[in-house]
This record gives structure tokens, C-alpha cells and sequence, in this order.
């Protein structure tokens, strides 16, 4: 196991070391703006308490006291912290933490309330799934030195969300795909490499998907698709040319899929080459169940093509299994909010082994992607999971530079 931390966490040098790596996904995007808080709690007091603590820190805050308004401000600004209540305003914790989802907001989130314990868990397990950095809960009642002690610890930074149009974005090419390595855990090697749709805007640099996709039309959905699937096919091309012959994989989505001219698409754009393994299409379990008879046609169809399917972020939903039998897929991708943790944490850590052993039924690989620590990194490897992915063994890189250092380590391995 030494030798997968060292030689292939090496590779790529994702995070320096000290870094905090559960909010290395926001601070890719960080600006140089003094750190910023929304306070989401129906008691004035409390709010006070908070927002005055904050502000001897230096950080700026603002109070809501109901869901709607603190989701409706996440449009003109991102915050690095949000302390939430569980229980608000003719809402709840739950409303803001979809809302969070939605927006794909990477900051921390700070759950504090009066409530039972084994409640407070489950909501931060409900933020787990919708991917949002979610900070063991504050009890009440808390003193300010609790507030200090959070602030301090989490190092904050932010800057004010960028948003841009999606067909504005696809109009003046500003889409690219970034790839993230995807690592086989069985022999150490080079599996494949996911691609991950990135802006990267003129003025306002690189630009995460949370400032483009909330909003966008189903229309512009299509659209974007149609692109990344394009842009995948040709840099196939590419890669290979630098010595990369790689199983690529993208994003998508069931309806997105349903209103393209797919075989169309692929013959157009598609490699020639006798070497090419295909590309995989993840879509998420939530967007399988919406019509599986749909997915089967589709999943069926492509299958000619050299395209076959991923489901991704599965274990969110646990569908039925039984309907599975129905969805042609090679890999099943365990949901990260039960990856993570998985090496201490023996609720997730069954969750994961579960699921691999589905895959593994199913004739398909088992992913497990979000991998941020060493911990969970060993135990879904302990599991038979075939693949990981996530902060801990690389960041998803622009294309040049992926390319780069996958030549770095062949040199590497030549004079070796």
C-alpha cells in the first residue's frame, strides 16, 4: 500500500502537504476578498452572538432567518461558511442544504442547534450526499470562543460568485474539459481519466461549474452535451498522440441524451483508430430511475458505437436492484458522500463494501471517487474497489497539463 501513496500520489503532487483537503475544491476558485459568512438561524440573539464574534475576526456576515432567502442570496455571492440551524423560519436546514447542492457550493457548513444528536448526524449525512463539506455540528448553547475556535480552524477565504450563461459560455468558447486521473487500485496504474467542464472566462479566469450550469435550459443542457461529448471524442486524438491511449469518461444526463442525435454525433466526431477502448457516459443513479426502459434503449444503442455507461454517485438513492438487471453499465461509482470517511466511519465503510460487491455481481468495475484522505484511500482499496479517484490522488488538471504530467511519469519510469 506504501508504494500506491508514494509513488502514485507522487505523480501528481495534488495537495501540499498541511493542506486541508476537504476544502481544496473551493479554493481552487478563491479570490483574494476578505472571508465572508451567511448566518441562517431564526433567533435573533443567536444571529447576533455570531455575526458580532465574526466581525472581531474580521469576517463580514450576513443573518437570514428562513431557507429561501439564504438559497436567493447564493446568487450574488458564495459564502466561505454558512452556520445553519436545523430548525428555521417556516422552513429548515434541509431546504438550504438542497438549495447548497443545486448551486454546488464548496465552502464549509457548520450545523448547530439545540436538537437531539442522532437528528443533528442525520442532517449532516443529508449535506454528505448533496457533496457539501459538512463540519461536525455545535450544540447549543455555545459561547463566542466556540465561534473563534471554528473560525481559526478553517482558514477561510472567498470571493463573490461569478455567474455566466451557459449559451453565452458555449457561444464564445469558453468550455473546457479539465481531467481528473482515475487510478486502477489493483496494480498502481493509470486507469483512465474523467472529464470535468470547466469556464474558463476572459476577465474572471477559471470558473467552477457552479457559476454556469444553475438555471441554464433544458435546451442549453442538450447543448452543452452535445459539446463535452465532441470535445471528449476529439481529445482522444490528442492524448493518444502523447502516448495516452486512455478510457475517457464524461458527465451527462438521461435527458440531455434523449434529445440528441447521438449515433450521429459520435460517427462525426469519433477517433479512427483500431486503439480506441471506447468512452464512458456517467449518469447519475437519481437520472437512471427516471425511465430505465429509456436507458436500456439508449445504453443499447451506443453500445455499437464503442460507448457504454457509468452510474454515478450511486448508494444515494439505492435503487432497486432488481431494476439494474435492465441498465447495461461497467462501472458503478459509489457515492462520495460514503466514501468519505469510510476509513474510520463502519456505517459508510459497509455501505462501500456493499456496493462493490454489486458491482461486482453486475460484472461491472467498482469506482470510488471523492478520495481525500490516506484512511479512506486504503480501506475502499482493502474492499476490492478497483478504481479511485479524488482530491487526494489528483486534481482534475486542464488537458496540457494532464498530458505533461502523464509524460513526466513515463520519463520517470524510463530512467528507473
Amino acid at each position: 500500500m506504501s508504494t500506491l501513496l508514494e509513488d502514485i500520489r507522487g505523480w501528481f503532487r495534488p495537495v501540499d502537504d498541511g493542506e486541508d483537503v476537504t476544502l481544496a475544491p473551493y479554493a481552487d476558485h478563491l479570490g483574494s476578498a476578505s472571508p465572508h459568512a451567511f448566518v441562517v438561524e431564526d433567533e435573533e440573539g443567536i444571529c447576533k452572538l455570531i455575526t458580532m464574534t465574526l466581525a472581531t475576526m474580521g469576517v463580514e456576515a450576513e443573518s437570514f432567518h428562513a431557507a429561501q432567502a439564504a438559497v436567493a442570496a447564493l446568487d450574488k455571492r458564495l459564502p466561505a461558511i454558512i452556520f445553519l440551524d436545523v430548525a428555521l423560519e417556516n422552513s429548515d436546514a434541509i431546504d438550504v442544504i438542497r438549495g447548497l447542492g443545486e448551486r454546488g457550493y464548496g465552502g464549509i457548513v457548520q450545523l448547530m442547534s439545540g436538537s437531539n444528536v442522532e437528528l443533528l448526524e442525520d442532517v449532516r449525512r443529508v449535506g454528505a450526499r448533496h457533496g457539501l463539506n459538512m463540519r461536525p455540528p455545535l450544540s447549543k448553547p455555545f459561547r463566542a470562543e466556540a465561534i473563534r475556535h471554528i473560525i481559526s480552524a478553517a482558514q477561510l477565504a472567498e470571493t463573490p460568485l461569478i455567474v455566466v450563461g451557459l449559451d453565452e459560455a458555449l457561444a464564445k468558447g469558453w468550455l473546457e474539459l479539465w481531467y481528473q486521473p482515475k487510478i486502477n487500485l489493483r496494480d498502481e496504474t493509470l486507469a483512465g481519466a474523467e472529464g470535468l467542464i470547466r469556464c474558463h472566462h476572459p476577465v474572471h479566469g477559471i470558473l467552477p461549474p457552479a457559476s454556469f450550469l444553475p438555471g441554464a435550459t433544458e435546451s442549453s443542457h442538450s447543448a452543452l452535451t452535445e459539446h463535452v461529448i465532441a470535445t471528449a471524442l476529439r481529445d482522444w486524438d490528442e492524448l493518444a498522440e502523447a502516448g495516452l491511449h486512455l478510457h475517457t469518461a464524461v458527465n451527462t444526463s438521461i435527458g440531455a441524451l434523449a434529445n440528441l442525435q447521438l449515433p450521429a454525433l459520435i460517427r462525426e466526431h469519433r477517433t479512427k483508430s483500431a486503439d480506441w477502448p471506447g468512452l464512458i457516459l456517467e449518469i447519475t443513479e437519481s437520472e437512471v430511475v427516471k425511465d430505465v426502459a429509456l436507458m436500456h434503449e439508449i445504453a443499447t444503442q451506443l453500445r455499437i458505437y464503442g460507448i457504454t455507461f457509468a452510474i454515478d454517485d450511486f448508494g444515494e438513492g439505492f435503487s432497486s436492484f432488481a431494476r439494474l438487471r435492465d441498465v447495461p453499465f461497467v462501472e458503478l461509482k459509489l457515492d462520495r458522500s460514503f466514501v468519505k470517511g469510510s476509513g474510520s466511519d463502519t456505517h459508510n465503510a459497509g455501505i462501500c463494501q456493499t456496493i462493490i460487491n454489486l458491482a461486482h455481481n453486475f460484472g461491472a468495475l467498482a469506482v470510488a471517487e471523492g478520495l481525500e484522505t490516506a484512511a479512506d484511500l486504503e480501506a475502499v482499496q482493502r474492499m476490492g474497489c478497483d478504481i479511485g479517484q479524488g482530491y487526494f490522488l489528483a486534481r482534475p488538471m486542464p488537458k496540457a497539463s494532464f498530458v505533461t504530467f502523464m509524460q513526466q511519469r513515463v520519463l520517470q519510469e524510463h530512467a528507473s
